[in-house]
């Protein structure tokens, strides 16, 4: 059986493609999709299937080559990452399909068909898989080799004489150890670029999956969001979290090394545990073993000496902190449970040891939020003096606890997929969408523009091309 995976062009209009693995915005830089990898990977572990890989994303490719493409090809089976904002282009992806592959089966996985399953379910060969996909694809596909029993198969959705079919909820894995590795090889001819990291070969990888906090608006990575949306529908709460062990982890940064990759980074939606700094440093010391620069994504409340020491030892070049606001009554409100003062020691810590610095604010994720607090949030991050600010819009995502709020209190009439760098849906009590676009828009001019920021950001490149790449990439963030 002959399985081909697919990131398709733009084809619905839009100036950008949707990104896949955060899964709430537009590309801004390329990097690729280690959700997908694995789940590849596990087929292959099959030692079966005829499998190909196809990112027209990275290709740049049109409307014309995926005609082109799907013409000579001859799949069995197409695989396709849905995120919320890819909905409609993927729909339009699939009638392509149908034009040229009318009996082939098309399978869904992420966030975006396990939510909208009615919306994705185009027709009777298509095949939404649920929440975290590894296991539930592995068994997929062997139904679908054998021809019997797809319909059944547990953690699917699929149409059955007109009707969605539901299949029963797939447990989700405690243990990450048993997966292969991601399989890079089919992109092996990719160069990927972080522009907070500034050197490569680039590649990120997942020592986690979830997080246990409680922020009412939480989108976490596109693999987790569907992982959490399944659970939530199945459960009522939130996944427990999925680690890998540190000697699994060591093993895939050895291998990197080996391949020659100088830059990784983490997607965990939380790489930092507080009741658990033993596997935080035994993590940064493979790190710093085997010559990475690395970053990843943690809360300032995880940050203490010990944990700022080992980051600015093992080569950490940066620390996304989700601050949200500078506003403690917003903070509350938003169950972030953290304080304006938490956010500051943290900031100190990582400074003392020399670790760079990105705080993400998000603008709109209370009705507490004013003109002025977002003002006062701008002014105390300029204040802070940290290497990078990242501004965005929050998006009420339909399976948050923020959504019901927004649609009982008539913030948003109706969820809109948007790309949270430069859009809103939401009108506040306070604060009108097109307040918080203009706020955002200028926000990003004010800081991004500054000459403390733009000579702070000259200093740290070591060459043209990384110069380049990140210009494309601010390019891209403030103008589209």
């Amino acid at each position: 059986m002959k399985i081909s995976f697919i990131v398709p062009p733009v084809i619905d209009g839009n100036k950008q493609p949707a990104e896949r693995t955060a899964g709430c915005t537009r590309v801004v830089y390329l990097a690729p999709n280690i959700y997908e990898l694995t789940a590849v990977a596990v087929l292959e572990q099959e030692n079966r299937y005829d499998i190909s890989y196809h990112d027209m994303v990275y290709d740049n490719a049109g409307v014309d080559q995926l005609d082109d493409f799907l013409a000579a090809d001859d799949s069995d089976v197409y695989c396709l990452w849905t995120v919320n904002l890819s909905i409609e282009n993927d729909l339009m992806a699939i009638s392509h399909i149908r034009e040229h592959r009318p009996k082939a089966f098309v399978v869904l996985m992420g966030p975006g068909p396990t939510h909208f399953i009615e919306k994705c379910l185009a027709d009777e060969r298509v095949i939404i898989v649920r929440g975290e996909p590894e296991m539930t694809l592995r068994e997929l596909a062997a139904a679908l080799e054998k021809g019997e029993g797809w319909q059944q198969v547990q953690g699917t959705s699929c149409l059955v004489d007109g009707k969605v079919r539901n299949n029963g909820f797939r447990p989700l894995m405690k243990s990450l150890d048993d997966l292969p590795m991601p399989a890079r090889h089919f992109i092996a001819d990719h160069r990927y670029y972080n522009p907070k990291l500034k050197t490569g070969p680039y590649t990120t990888m997942v020592t986690s999956r979830n997080c246990p906090y409680r922020c009412i608006y939480c989108v976490p990575s596109s693999l987790t969001f569907a992982r959490e949306i399944e659970n939530r529908r199945e459960t009522g709460h939130k996944p427990f979290i999925s680690y890998r062990s540190p000697e699994r982890v060591e093993e895939e940064v050895k291998m990197l090394h080996e391949q020659g990759f100088k830059a990784i980074g983490v997607m965990d939606d939380n790489f930092i545990w507080k009741n658990n700094e033993e596997r935080t440093h035994a993590l940064c010391d493979i790190f710093k073993k085997y010559d990475m620069l690395w970053g990843c994504q943690a809360r300032v409340d995880a940050i203490t000496e010990n944990v700022a020491r080992w980051l600015g030892e093992s080569g950490c070049r940066y620390v996304d902190l989700g601050v949200e606001s500078f506003n403690d009554d917003i903070l509350k409100y938003i169950h972030k449970d953290i304080t304006v003062a938490d956010i500051h020691h943290a900031v100190e810590l990582l400074k003392k040891y020399n670790v760079p610095v990105k705080l993400n604010i998000l603008i709109g994720c209370s009705p507490l939020e004013t003109r002025e607090t977002v003002k006062h949030t701008l002014r105390e991050a300029k204040k802070l003096d940290v290497d990078q600010v990242m501004f965005n819009i929050v998006s009420p995502f339909p399976a948050t606890e923020y959504y019901e709020q927004c649609i009982t209190n008539h913030w948003i009439d109706k969820y809109v997929p948007t790309d949270v760098q430069r859009e809103s849906i939401l009108n506040l009590p306070h604060l009108s969408s097109k307040e918080m676009e203009r706020m955002l828009f200028w926000n990003n001019i004010q800081y991004f523009l500054t000459p403390r920021f733009v000579i702070k950001q000259l200093r740290r490149f070591t060459s043209w091309s990384e110069f380049t790449h990140a210009l494309s990439a601010l390019k891209i963030k403030l103008f589209g």
